[in-house]
């Protein structure tokens, strides 16, 4: 039997992980919400999607505007074993007492506070920990992407501190409201910024400090991580590991990939939808150890790289799949995550 997936918020996250749960032979879509009329509701109903306002005072919007609604959130919650919430943050407070109403399961996006669903995600890290939970949360773009490198780091060498300036773009593509802008933010000026606490949600025993600058770009995060292991280990050593891990793409300069802009360029040829690309981009080359102490660049996606997390996040849930390594291939296999 198939899982029933509502997504809440038909928007940059909610319509990824809806393709994404799609593409799954164990779970399926049975609606996704908006709150008002869009381009982005009116291709979901031609994907197939039932659609559904988030409250009734909307209803009128969508019949204004010729678009066939199935009914209310409220109602579709009644079909569903699993509700994906990616509504704005700071809404999750009163989300959460109509899930608790209806019975149904939820996952929670970065957005959000640890505290909301009491447990935050990534599906490397503590699957198992995850297994019949009512409540997760999917840490943000950042933090998945840092959690996947640190985890592997720990797991392999042992992390005994963990430095990380984060580059940040200033908005989504499709983002005209904060849109591009003419400066660098240091954000927040005082550190750390919440990145760290957020990695020590999921990994609480790394010693991690975190600033974040905020830059005039739109396309992908940029990392810049030097890390102290408890153990040595060689360059080659932390390539090998990090060629291993199932969401870490390696990638070279000398194959002309020297920036984000080239980055999200591969994941568009390689035919990604929409471009997107949901592993963390490492630049081989860059993989430095100098003093005992080891340095990389990583750059994150922040449209994409928390989908499959999501997809993996159902799974431990709704029992799915109770081995954490199974899933993680379930879901790249039929998202087509594959090396090069």
């Amino acid at each position: 039997m198939k899982a029933k997936v509502a997504i809440n918020g038909y928007g940059t996250i909610g319509k990824r992980v809806a393709d994404a749960v799609s593409a799954q032979e164990d779970m399926e879509i049975t609606g996704v919400v908006k709150t008002r009329p869009s381009f982005e509701a009116r291709i979901a109903k031609e994907k197939g999607y039932q659609l559904y306002a988030a409250a009734k005072e909307n209803i009128d919007d969508f019949r204004k505007s010729k678009l066939e609604i199935s009914g209310t959130l409220d109602e579709l919650l009644d079909e569903a074993d699993i509700v994906i919430d990616a509504t704005p943050g700071d809404t999750g407070e009163e989300y959460k007492k109509l899930y608790e109403k209806h019975g149904v399961k939820a996952i929670w996006q970065g957005g959000e506070e640890h505290e909301l669903a009491g447990f935050s995600f990534n599906s490397e890290a503590n699957y198992k920990d995850a297994l019949g939970r009512d409540f997760a949360r999917v840490v943000s773009c950042n933090t998945t992407g840092l959690v996947r490198v640190l985890y592997a780091l720990d797991s392999a060498y042992g992390v005994k501190k963990a430095r990380v300036t984060l580059m940040r773009r200033a908005a989504d593509p499709n983002d005209i409201k904060t849109g591009p802008i003419n400066a660098l933010v240091p954000d927040p000026i005082k550190l750390p910024s919440h990145h760290g606490p957020d990695v020590n949600s999921i990994l609480p025993h790394i010693d991690i400090t975190t600033m974040a600058v905020k830059t005039s770009t739109t396309l992908m995060h940029l990392h810049a991580l030097n890390t102290e292991l408890k153990n040595k280990c060689s360059e080659d050593d932390i390539t090998k590991l990090f060629g291993e891990r199932p969401r870490i793409r390696l990638v070279s300069s000398r194959d002309r990939i020297k920036s984000t802009a080239e980055a999200m360029e591969l994941a568009k040829d390689m035919g990604r939808p929409r471009g997107d690309m949901w592993e963390n981009v490492v630049w081989k080359d860059s993989i430095s150890i100098d003093k005992g102490e080891l340095y990389f660049f990583q750059a994150i996606h922040q449209e994409s790289d928390v989908v499959p997390e999501n997809v993996d996040a159902i799974r431990a849930l709704c029992g799915l799949e109770k081995d954490g390594m199974k899933s993680i291939k379930k879901t790249n296999e039929a998202l087509g995550i594959t090396a090069l």
